[in-house]
């Protein structure tokens, strides 16, 4: 079944809003990533945080007032619209929410945890509901008043593009007539020092692919899709296919010659009925970590062995970990909504000879004319947890 994706929300460092995001993606405009302190003790990373006020919790809501959540209205009311059309049309009880998220509202209960040490009380506007993994889907819920399946689905940094094909099989067995899918995660002091821990974080700017690449940098996004059986408002765009496995080779550290993500790219080519040439564009999940990179190059020419167009998007935003897999299914939304535009690949263009050749993506480049065009998403998490997504336009 055609999993069409009628409409987006989507807010992270490149701004509010497909279109702003659009015009500086397809400009390759990292302006979003800057240097901060007070993260991390004694350091100060690049981090990719959307600036600027974010939208309130509505009245009645505020035991469910976390940044987490009011990053996710911000995407949610840039396309109530077409929400309110959807309940209309359908009924609040077949409308289904499914999201992806890895922080939810941790930073909100950590300085609620802090107060409590201080004081020997939580802070008056504590509420454990803040912090629980299925936060922003409850929310979602309550604020539109929606009764169909509302969860959500925490698999670190494959979390939404899970979302998204969790999403597609309740429509599939017509649980729900219109899904509202996608992620959010915000930055927060426990994430940042989780992975500065690990030693996977960069003080620069990332640098994906790059024989001088040090490390990821974090950042935080919302990206929401109205997803339906049926096309909306001309909308031809679509889920075509997703594929998963998960190796479980190590608790962080991904299999080394790329098998598990060969594997996913393989069921997702398969199950829209496609062959890698008929892929114009690959957005790698590119975290710019000595071994994520090498593996994913392995990976990608082995399934890839005649070249597809790729580029990582992370130097822009940042790794918006659960949100990731939302956010860069919606760039590929992005770049057909835009006349196959693409994100280049931002990079100090000094590639790893120990890595297999990649096909950057140039600024200024556009996918290739082809009778049905089908841009490919890989997403890799912790666990041996590899996802990827092909977004294109329904035959």
């Amino acid at each position: 079944m055609t999993a069409y994706l009628n409409a987006l929300g989507v807010v992270c460092s490149l701004g509010r809003g497909p279109a702003e995001v659009a015009s500086k993606l397809f400009a390759g405009d990292c302006s979003g990533m800057q240097r901060q302190s007070g993260w991390v003790p004694e350091r100060s990373p690049t981090i990719g945080a959307v600036s600027g006020e974010l939208a309130a919790i509505p009245a009645g809501l505020e035991q469910q007032n976390s940044r987490n959540n009011r990053l996710l209205l911000e995407a949610a009311l840039q396309i109530q619209g077409d929400i309110e059309q959807a309940i209309a049309t359908f009924g609040r009880d077949r409308i289904a929410i499914v999201l992806g998220t890895s922080t939810s509202g941790i930073d909100e209960a950590s300085q609620g945890i802090a107060h409590y040490l201080q004081h020997q009380q939580f802070p008056a506007d504590y509420s454990y509901q803040q912090q629980e993994l299925s936060a922003p889907a409850t929310f979602l819920a309550d604020w539109l008043n929606i009764s169909g399946p509302a969860y959500v689905i925490s698999t670190a940094c494959t979390s939404s593009a899970r979302a998204l094909m969790s999403a597609q099989r309740l429509l599939d067995m017509n649980l729900c007539d219109v899904v509202m899918c996608g992620g959010v995660d915000t930055l927060c002091k426990l994430t940042l020092n989780g992975f500065s821990a690990l030693e996977a974080v960069a003080d620069e700017r990332c640098n994906p692919f790059s024989v001088n690449r040090r490390g990821i940098n974090i950042g935080e996004a919302a990206a929401l899709f109205l997803m339906s059986r049926h096309p909306a408002n001309g909308h031809t765009i679509a889920l075509l296919g997703a594929g998963a496995s998960s190796d479980a080779h190590h608790i962080s550290a991904p299999e080394p010659s790329g098998r598990g993500a060969v594997q996913a790219m393989h069921k997702a080519l398969g199950r829209a009925g496609l062959q890698p040439a008929q892929i114009g564009y690959l957005n790698l999940h590119g975290t710019a970590t000595q071994h994520n990179d090498a593996m994913e190059s392995h990976a990608v020419s082995q399934v890839f062995a005649n070249g597809v167009p790729c580029s990582s998007t992370k130097p822009m935003t940042g790794h918006t970990l659960g949100a990731a897999g939302a956010l860069e299914a919606a760039f590929c939304w992005l770049s057909l909504s835009h006349g196959g535009a693409l994100a280049p690949h931002v990079w100090d263009g000094q590639g790893d000879p120990a890595l297999p050749a990649l096909n950057w993506v140039t600024p200024g480049q556009t996918l290739a004319p082809a009778p049905q065009r089908c841009l490919m998403s890989n997403s890799f998490a912790f666990g041996g947890n590899n996802v990827s997504l092909i977004i294109g336009e329904a035959p």
